[in-house]
């Protein structure tokens, strides 16, 4: 057996009981303390062996602390998979992989194997036949795996459920539940999670014996060094107050989310065409794509990133700025989740929501139930951000490092090319020639604050919508359903798209609209399932809708659109049932538009015994 020293000296890494050449592979990395989350469970998971629930939020160190006693716990010897851990993208299983590979990075006898869709499993299986101690995994290329029999699930100790939440929220449930039969009953489960919902309560029930739970923080709160601020505005002024941002903090690094794929690629478009440093990311980019993108933003050669919540699930970004809420997103944990990613290791951030007058009252709700503050601020003038613009510039070129070896042969030249200018109209011609096109861009800006006393534009009144805006599909879904349905007539359609897929209510009216030309036409219930889904819509579009998608291909897949031999849900006249279905969905029954409250959620089934 190899031999590994603990350390005698005072590191507060090495007072948790870790080893020698883990905690200097720490302290390269620039760790000196760890944080609330590591202190409390890695001291568990390298002397017990029960199973453990841990609470915190994404940017905590939720990494370090499952991933160091995996580590530790490793026998070098044994090259069989002895740590198995689950997460629900590819992007966090890089990073975690990543992560993992700087903690061992002085135990070379250790392999870290990530393993995830979007890349060649070939490659994966030849790293799998090598050192694979520890295995970092997407469900479905997990699940993938240990059919072909190439992921060997017998000798593992230790399986951790990273963002548990997240995994279930993605459909992944019958996945796990593959998976985890193919492990020993003796395992040691962990479980990360940020928040706990009921179908993370059911999960720990499910895979875990008698589990011990640890919260770093209070459940389900912000981050206490981020500002949360709004900005109200009429709708169609969204992308003029996104560009005052980004103007006003000539600094900014930061992350903006979108409620679609569309929406997402029309603001970065809009961002790159006006000279912003933008690119976006959404599910239509290809691996390498996405991984390009990352690379630039990393690098921080991009300034501004437009994504959507599921584009950007397990991201890890550190330094974040600044976190836009280009719309407020429908569950107001989801807004707890984005602010998190700016405002981490001790620095402060600041999380922006721009929103409209009826939108008010998420403001409210959020505060109620996570208990912060929003300061309501007023969208920067044109002046207010011409003099932000100037003073960066005056600053950066204060600090600018002169290399006079480099410039200096150019400098007699440019001495009496400049020699009849005075120092002051130096100075008013070099800032001018940097500064102009703010100047002539924000000569003439108006005021387009609102209050929330003031009357709605058309486009923003209750059950109706700004046409102009077609990323605020959301907005339409919540004022259609006020307005009922109960004029017209239904007709069940069945599509070929669903979870697998990921087909949301509102993204599966983003596609009615866009075959239809039109957003006139009223959607009732939706019930999507894994690999398909049911939904009514008014029974005057049909065939036209038939004609136009059936056989049309969206995202690789031919689309096979039916009219259902089921009949259109009826409006509920009491509290919403659910039937039994083969694959577990949701039905959001009688609300015109067909908004969910979670996608990818299982509703409750009863089972008779």
């Amino acid at each position: 057996m190899l031999f590994r020293s603990q350390t005698n000296t005072m590191n507060a890494f090495a007072q948790l009981g870790l080893y020698d050449d883990i905690v200097q592979a720490i302290q390269k990395l620039g760790f000196e303390n760890p944080t609330p989350i590591q202190e409390k469970t890695i001291p568990h998971l390298l002397t017990s062996t029960q199973d453990l629930v841990a609470f915190a939020q994404t940017g905590t160190g939720k990494t370090g602390a499952f991933g160091l006693p995996a580590v530790h716990l490793t026998k070098p010897e044994d090259k069989r998979t002895q740590t198995l851990i689950l997460c629900p993208t590819r992007e966090l299983c890089i990073q975690i992989s990543k992560d993992l590979n700087n903690f061992a990075k002085n135990i070379k006898e250790i392999g870290v194997v990530p393993v995830y869709g979007g890349a060649p499993i070939d490659t994966q299986i030849r790293a799998l036949r090598k050192a694979a101690q520890i295995v970092v995994a997407t469900p479905g290329r997990a699940k993938d795996l240990i059919k072909r029999k190439r992921l060997l699930l017998g000798n593992v100790e230790r399986v951790v459920l990273d963002e548990a939440d997240e995994m279930l929220n993605m459909g992944f449930k019958e996945d796990l539940d593959a998976i985890l039969a193919q492990t020993s009953s003796t395992k040691q489960t962990l479980l990360f999670s940020a928040t706990m919902s009921k179908e993370v309560q059911r999960m720990t029930k499910t895979y875990m014996n008698n589990p011990i739970e640890i919260a770093a923080t209070k459940m389900n709160t912000g981050a206490a060094n981020v500002r949360h601020i709004y900005y109200m505005v009429q709708a169609k002024n969204r992308y003029e107050v996104l560009k005052r941002i980004a103007d006003s903090n000539p600094n900014i690094y930061g992350l903006v989310f979108c409620r679609t794929r569309q929406e997402t690629k029309d603001v970065a478009h809009k961002f790159m065409h006006d000279g912003y440093n933008a690119d976006a990311l959404h599910g239509e980019l290809s691996q390498a794509q996405r991984d390009e993108v990352m690379k630039r933003f990393r690098s921080k050669k991009l300034q501004i990133l437009v994504a959507t919540d599921v584009a950007a699930r397990g991201l890890d970004i550190n330094d974040l700025t600044h976190v836009v809420n280009y719309n407020l997103p429908d569950d107001s944990e989801v807004y707890i989740h984005r602010s998190g990613r700016t405002g981490r290791a001790g620095k402060s951030g600041i999380s922006i929501a721009i929103i409209h007058t009826r939108e008010f009252g998420k403001i409210r709700s959020i505060e109620n139930k996570f208990k912060l503050k929003f300061n309501k601020e007023l969208v920067p003038t044109g002046q207010d951000i011409c003099s932000k613009q100037l003073y960066s510039l005056i600053d950066k070129i204060e600090k600018v490092e002169v290399d006079d070896k480099q410039i200096g042969p150019f400098m007699p030249a440019i001495y009496e090319k400049l020699e009849w200018l005075s120092r002051e109209e130096l100075i008013k011609h070099f800032v001018s020639a940097e500064f102009n096109r703010f100047l002539a861009y924000y000569k003439h800006a108006t005021d387009i604050n609102v209050s929330a006393n003031d009357k709605p534009e058309r486009g923003e009144r209750p059950g109706r919508r700004d046409r102009n805006k077609r990323g605020d599909r959301g907005d339409r879904v919540d004022s259609r359903r006020e307005q009922g349905p109960h004029h017209k007539t239904f007709t069940r359609l069945f599509i070929n798209l669903g979870m697998k897929n990921d087909l949301t209510p509102t993204r599966l009216i983003g596609l009615i609209n866009k075959t239809l030309n039109s957003n006139d036409a009223d959607v009732g219930a939706i019930e999507i399932m894994k690999k398909f889904a049911f939904f009514d819509i008014e029974q005057g579009v049909v065939n036209k809708l038939v004609d136009k998608l059936h056989g049309q291909e969206h995202e690789g897949v031919k689309v096979q659109l039916e009219i259902s031999t089921d009949k259109p849900t009826p409006l509920p006249t009491k509290k919403k049932k659910f039937s039994k279905q083969k694959e577990y969905g949701m039905s959001q029954s009688g609300r015109r538009g067909g908004r969910s409250k979670k996608s990818g959620i299982s509703p409750r089934r009863s089972r008779k015994k």
